[in-house]
């Protein structure tokens, strides 16, 4: 098993007309069933973002991605192209290529993150049952006809009150809430916190809309560096219209700040 920072290291291939090329091992184990996890593809993406920009942006801020065709675990390219440097971030594009397909193309903000409070909120934490007292997510759920290896290297704890949807009740909110820790031990990071901002199961599920819903596209802003410790995420959905469903989610740190947020639309086959 790797861990996070293994499974998404890249190794620089060369730079051709102003485009860095990274070669990259994408890993199984951040998977759900046999399709990688969208969060990871991002992370990597990001790992070779950051080995581009200028050393003064260290940290991922924001990243718009689109998922074009589903990768497999595997060699795969990561192709970097920088469009601007300034003085407080730097803007570039990164696109994931696998046997010659595009796979997913994002546009990518560097800058540095600070750990330090915000100056006004009102991103309350959501409110949570003690850690302990959060049902684990296994790899292999029964009733869930495949196997979610992601679960082996992500610890999730969801809040009882968002599972009713297991007992063939789901409770209509489009809402799931839950602890989340890295199973390997290490501390949240800016990369890994797009792991975060993806959590599994999807709020359809919440919605009586189980099975795979792909994301279509992911925007996702870093706020700061997280506090050691769990996360707190929440994901709800807002609408589904068609075989499309948009996600909000929210993440805060073991502070209780807010520590990244992101919108997806992804695909989903409600009831005719």
């Amino acid at each position: 098993m790797k861990d996070f920072d293994a499974a998404t290291a890249v190794e620089p291939r060369g730079v051709a007309n102003g485009h860095h090329e990274f070669a990259v091992d994408l890993d199984a184990q951040w998977a759900v069933g046999d399709k990688l996890h969208g969060g990871y593809l991002l992370a990597v993406l990001g790992r070779a973002a950051a080995a581009v920009a200028d050393g003064a942006h260290p940290h991922l801020t924001a990243v718009g991605a689109s998922f074009i065709a589903a990768p497999e675990p595997g060699p795969a390219v990561a192709v970097v192209e920088p469009l601007r440097t300034g003085r407080g971030s730097s803007q570039l594009r990164g696109r994931l290529v696998q046997d010659g397909r595009p796979c997913a193309e994002a546009l990518i903000t560097q800058g540095r993150l600070e750990d330090g409070d915000a100056w006004w909120t009102r991103a309350e934490p959501v409110e949570l049952p003690a850690e302990q007292d959060c049902l684990l997510s296994p790899a292999e759920s029964p009733g869930v006809p495949f196997r979610i290896p992601l679960m082996d290297v992500v610890e999730q704890r969801l809040c009882p009150d968002d599972l009713s949807f297991l007992t063939g009740r789901p409770s209509g909110r489009g809402r799931i809430a839950g602890w989340q820790r890295l199973a390997s031990g290490a501390d949240w990071d800016p990369l890994s916190l797009l792991v975060a901002l993806d959590p599994v199961p999807p709020a359809s599920y919440d919605l009586g809309v189980p099975g795979w819903a792909p994301t279509v596209q992911f925007s996702a802003y870093i706020r700061r560096l997280p506090a050691p410790g769990p996360v707190r995420a929440l994901l709800q959905a807002t609408e589904v219209t068609g075989d499309r469903m948009d996600e909000t989610a929210h993440v805060w740190d073991a502070k209780g700040r807010l520590a990244a947020q992101a919108t997806q639309v992804a695909a989903v086959r409600p009831p005719r």
